[in-house]
């Protein structure tokens, strides 16, 4: 009787082996059915998500889509170092990161490379966004990315101040010196800055700077290099005739956001070029200059100027194998419901239009108004599949004209073959 119990219990192990290497086999068999039809779990890679919003709208996903969850990895905070890391594992055509948050100025870069998909725009609700952050998203003709967060830079001005003086915020090139040469040192203040420290910072402002005065840097998408302009003299005059003139301190020189921002929210800044970012630090319980700044849109030569756009994109992997499930996942965070949240949750502006205008957005974030005009002016910055190299060319040029090394004139020429060298001859 104890062989029958004992070839009960082989019998008993050998159904349970049978019966686990089938559901094994079968949950293959499922994943290789969903692999085969671009579904699966994925992962998003990111910089830095310095407010930490971004998982908990990841977690609503995956509560969702258990079969398709994503995983979220977040590299190094500076922007050289994340889009270091990201091209190293496209060029190796690795399929490791799923759907890539990238800078809107790699857009064209990725895609001309072949890195990222293209995508169908019927798919998302692009007619809703605010019009000029679609253009980020696009090359060649066709969606290559979602829009997912913008940016556009702002004037922030002591309100205090200039009140007291009986002026208004600058609204032209003109004004803003008289007042950073005027104003600022009767109170004991120093001008205007921005960020001048050669790095991508440097090549915004400096876009923003010919742009506002109507000149381009690069056309046909990257193609031709139309930097070699009188307008482009006039843009970058303004800038270096400011260190010049001592109306901008030679500090903004090694000024980067942060250190811009400490410079004005310290009180030592009449005017300051700044992200949207920061509206909500300098108005902080701790901030000395709380409740005694405001924010306008830039100015430019006769009238406002044209902010350059900032913000991400989402993109997909060409080599993902999960192409189906990562475009759903991007409809989601492009929905409505989590773009409020990119802005309640995660301070960054949303794409948008409608939460612009939303009456208790406003009263929560009063600036929202002022920054949809200055998206709304926005250009992004030159479309380029050797965008490093542009933005790098730029950045030094324009910092030794800044330092006085060269003149606007001279900067300008040089800034122009050196690109010629960059478009033609890579």
């Amino acid at each position: 009787m104890r062989w029958m119990h004992a070839a009960g219990r082989v019998l008993l192990i050998a159904a349970l082996l049978l019966g686990a290497q089938a559901g094994a086999q079968a949950r293959v068999g499922d994943a290789a059915a969903r692999q085969r039809a671009g579904r699966g779990p994925m992962t998003l890679v990111t910089g830095g998500d310095l407010t930490h919003y971004l998982r908990g709208v990841l977690a609503g996903w995956n509560r969702t889509h258990p079969a398709e969850k994503v995983t979220l990895v977040e590299l190094p905070d500076a922007a050289d170092e994340v889009r270091a890391q990201m091209v190293t594992g496209l060029r190796s055509g690795s399929a490791r990161f799923d759907i890539l948050n990238i800078d809107v100025a790699w857009t064209s870069e990725f895609a001309a490379a072949g890195w990222i998909a293209p995508l169908d725009a019927d798919r998302f609700p692009l007619d809703r966004f605010l019009p000029p952050v679609v253009a980020t998203a696009t090359f060649g003709g066709r969606l290559r990315a979602v829009p997912y967060v913008t940016n556009a830079g702002l004037l922030y001005y002591r309100k205090d101040v200039l009140d007291a003086e009986g002026e208004k915020p600058p609204r032209t090139w003109a004004e803003l010196r008289r007042l950073a040469k005027t104003v600022a040192p009767a109170h004991g203040l120093d001008g205007y800055a921005g960020q001048f420290l050669p790095y991508e910072g440097l090549t915004t402002n400096a876009a923003e700077a010919v742009h506002s005065a109507g000149g381009r840097i690069l056309g046909d998408e990257g193609a031709k290099v139309t930097v070699d302009s009188a307008a482009s003299r006039r843009g970058l005059a303004f800038l270096a005739d400011g260190v010049r003139e001592g109306w901008i301190p030679e500090a903004a020189l090694r000024y980067k956001e942060e250190e811009s921002r400490r410079a004005f929210q310290n009180g030592h800044l009449l005017f300051l070029r700044n992200w949207p970012y920061m509206y909500s630090l300098a108005s902080a319980p701790s901030s000395p200059v709380a409740g005694k700044f405001g924010a306008v849109p830039l100015p430019g030569p006769d009238g406002p100027g044209s902010s350059i756009l900032g913000g991400s994109n989402l993109a997909i992997n060409a080599h993902s194998t999960h192409q189906k499930s990562a475009a759903d996942l991007i409809a989601y965070m492009t929905s409505e419901a989590v773009q409020r949240r990119v802005l309640t949750e995660g301070s960054l502006p949303p794409v948008w239009a409608d939460l612009y205008t939303d009456p208790g957005l406003v009263r929560k974030y009063p600036y929202l108004p002022t920054l949809r005009k200055s998206v709304l002016a926005a250009k992004p910055r030159p479309k380029s599949p050797r965008y490093d190299q542009v933005s790098l060319a730029v950045q030094a040029v324009v910092y030794d004209a800044l330092a006085q090394r060269q003149t606007p004139d001279q900067a300008v020429t040089r800034l122009g073959r050196e690109l010629e060298a960059v478009v033609h001859h890579g």
